[in-house]
């Protein structure tokens, strides 16, 4: 299979793109001033992109394993695998540096920007915010599950509008295999009956030459000149017959 087609190969130039864009987006994060209200909010979607990134690695390498169970069948080897294996252990490191450098915050903008921005991420209130979190702290924490439930559900559903389209395609090959299956049994009976007639001709003609070889015997030579005197004269009727008409 080519790298075109295997699904590999697609998923893993998804996962690719995502992870530039959360590299770009984590760069433009690191230049941002801490006394911007941005830093935060960006912050919190590094995050959650970086869990999105790493259960995707993950389906990857449940992939890679059950690959690695028949390789033959699937149409890869050893040396294969083990690439793969490289490049999703590659992309884990990359997002973990990633969400290691956003909940350990910018070094420059000292501990206690650092502190808020690790509690604004982990959903952890302050001594301050006790009461308002208790109100509006799992909020985020539902719509990230939420998030990801609609994802995982897209999913499935893509999977069983694959699943339903390989079955019809299955039937629709299967009814091909029937119908050219009854061709050949109906080509089959029109060969015997062929065999049928043609042995069938065959007898009627040994049997008519047996009997021209003993006219013929019967008739001696004398007799077979006047046979075919009379054949030859019998030819030259029917050709000027043919001739006049």
């Amino acid at each position: 299979m080519s790298s075109a087609q295997d699904p590999f190969y697609i998923v893993k130039e998804e996962i690719q793109d995502s992870i530039d864009k959360l590299q770009s987006t984590f760069h433009k994060w690191e230049r941002i001033s801490p006394d911007m209200g941005d830093q935060a909010h960006v912050a919190k979607e590094l995050v959650s992109t970086c869990g999105s990134i790493e259960w995707q690695v993950d389906e990857l390498e449940k992939a890679i394993t059950v690959a690695a169970k028949d390789p033959s069948w699937y149409g890869i080897d050893e040396a294969e695998l083990e690439k793969r294996r490289r490049w999703t252990s590659n992309a884990r490191t990359q997002v973990r540096n990633v969400k290691s450098g956003v909940l350990a915050g910018k070094v420059s903008s000292g501990a206690g920007h650092a502190s808020e921005v690790r509690r604004e991420l982990m959903r952890m209130p302050n001594s301050g915010e006790a009461s308002r979190y208790d109100q509006y702290g799992g909020r985020d924490d539902d719509g990230f599950v939420q998030s990801e439930s609609d994802r995982q559900m897209l999913l499935i559903k893509q999977q069983d509008e694959e699943l339903d389209e390989l079955s019809k395609s299955v039937q629709r090959i299967g009814g091909v295999g029937l119908t050219i299956h009854d061709e050949l049994v109906a080509q089959e009976r029109i060969i015997d009956e062929l065999d049928t007639e043609m042995d069938s001709t065959k007898n009627r003609l040994e049997f008519v030459q047996k009997k021209v070889g003993m006219v013929m015997k019967k008739a001696g030579a004398k007799g077979q000149m006047m046979m075919i005197c009379f054949l030859l004269v019998l030819f030259i009727i029917l050709f000027v017959l043919v001739f006049l008409t």
